[in-house]
């Protein structure tokens, strides 16, 4: 076995032309994946496998533990979902699997990508993630699930305080984004329920990255592993157009609005560090006449899902988020990412660059630079390896919406108070900060209503 997949990586390895050959006679049923599996993916429109696929399928249903290294949106999904459906269908059981993720999107979307796959057969999934009723969770629990998708903390609470829930018979554990996994520091968590499940199992270990960290997870959980790597450096993506634009901080919202009417007709992702200053942002773009919505972690989930919804029916053209959206989140069509706020990781920026040019399109990333981010633009540079172009842009243009944009601002500030003013005296949420009809009302103001009177005050 050991020389069968010494001879996959040589494979790989070698002169491009071969690679490419190899690929495009490859279908899933090459790599052995079952009938019923292939129909499923001929369904969702997936062709031909993508690279981590052909790589760690054919390990993975030899019955390897797998660590795979993909940059993101290069089809992870599909290379644990698939063998684990498939051992599934050759042995039936409970309570089968076990897919640990760190964000409470991603662990959504993988149920959405199980569901899928698995509908012929009957997969059921639960998911299991903090922001939602326990008692459901239990209940879906109690009905035992094929594949259990769930963040660390909420799992560890459902394994202490739910009657007759364990994983004893649990047969695959995969750990999804596990760098990101340990970097929310979950490892505590990640220790205890290594220590319930089954040492018998099979595990597979998906990361961007490489980190000390998960070398460590990959000793502790993980027998004579397969690495799979599809990129061995950090990489974007080839068709992403990547730029620059260095700016004085106090100017920043004023470019932002240039970028937005310069690109307009495109779907915007854009990158805020704070939650705060995504809530911020967003009232501001919406007091100018943008169909602005924001993601982040005080929200609660409902509100996030009907966010990330409108986002991807195309209801709303423009996603303000904060980290917590950048990673895993499969948005098909971002065509433009802008990072408002510099991140502080470089190994950010890769993830959140990765939301647009998926999947073979071309996108643009446009990273803001004040002042203040130097040293931080150019660790990212550095991490790249390549050193990006700036941005072109008329700066008498810019100036001229300056006005407009100071009107906005100062709205957006009013609106931010007023809510934290409301948030104070009704503990529940009155939902004026998300995108509701609520809102609307401050479009009216700016146009000329209440408000402006108050200048003559």
């Amino acid at each position: 076995m050991a020389a069968s997949v010494e001879h996959d990586s040589r494979e790989s390895m070698d002169a491009p032309q071969t690679a490419v050959e190899v690929e495009e006679t490859k279908t899933f049923k090459d790599l052995g994946v079952t009938d019923v599996l292939c129909e499923a993916c001929d369904q969702l429109g997936w062709t031909k496998p993508t690279k981590i696929q052909i790589e760690a399928i054919p390990l993975a249903l030899q019955g390897r533990d797998i660590i795979g290294l993909a940059e993101t949106g290069s089809g992870k999904t599909g290379a644990f979902a698939l063998p684990i459906l498939n051992a599934l269908l050759e042995t039936p059981q409970r309570l089968f699997a076990l897919v640990l993720t760190p964000t409470r999107e991603l662990a959504f979307q993988i149920s959405e990508q199980f569901e899928a796959l698995g509908s012929s057969i009957g997969v059921q999934c639960a998911v299991i993630v903090g922001g939602i009723d326990s008692m459901s969770q239990s209940l879906a629990l109690a009905k035992k699930p094929h594949v259990v998708i769930a963040t660390p903390g909420r799992l560890i609470d459902h394994l202490e305080n739910t009657k007759g829930f364990n994983l004893r018979a649990l047969k695959y554990l995969v750990m999804d984004e596990a760098d990101r996994i340990l970097n929310m520091d979950f490892e505590t968590e990640v220790d205890k329920i290594l220590k319930v499940i089954p040492r018998d199992r099979k595990t597979f270990l998906f990361s961007a990255t490489m980190t000390k960290k998960v070398q460590k997870l990959q000793r502790a959980a993980l027998k004579n592993p397969v690495k799979c790597a599809v990129s061995s450096k950090y990489q974007t993506v080839e068709k992403l157009q990547q730029y620059y634009l260095f700016i004085p901080s106090k100017f920043k919202d004023t470019y932002l609005v240039y970028i937005l009417n310069e690109l307009a007709g495109n779907s915007f992702m854009i990158f805020c560090s704070t939650c705060n200053n995504t809530q911020r942002t967003a009232l501001l773009l919406r007091n100018l006449g943008f169909t602005a919505i924001p993601l982040h972690g005080q929200m609660s989930q409902s509100k996030r899902l009907g966010s990330l919804n409108k986002f991807k029916a195309k209801a709303r053209s423009i996603l303000l988020a904060t980290d917590v959206a950048s990673r895993g989140l499969d948005i098909p069509h971002v065509d433009v990412v802008v990072n408002f706020d510099i991140p502080t990781h470089s190994k950010d920026y890769i993830h959140r660059v990765g939301r647009t040019a998926r999947a073979g399109r071309s996108g643009k990333a446009i990273t803001f630079v004040t002042q203040y981010d130097v040293e931080l633009f150019q660790r990212i540079e550095h991490l790249i390896g390549k050193k990006l172009p700036v941005f072109p842009t008329q700066d008498d243009e810019v100036m001229m919406l300056t006005e407009r944009v100071t009107e906005a601002q100062r709205f957006a500030r009013m609106e931010l108070r007023e809510h934290g003013e409301k948030k104070k005296r009704s503990r529940e949420d009155t939902g004026d900060n998300d995108d509701t009809e609520g809102a609307i009302g401050v479009r009216n103001k700016v146009a000329g209503g209440k408000m402006k009177k108050r200048k003559g005050h």
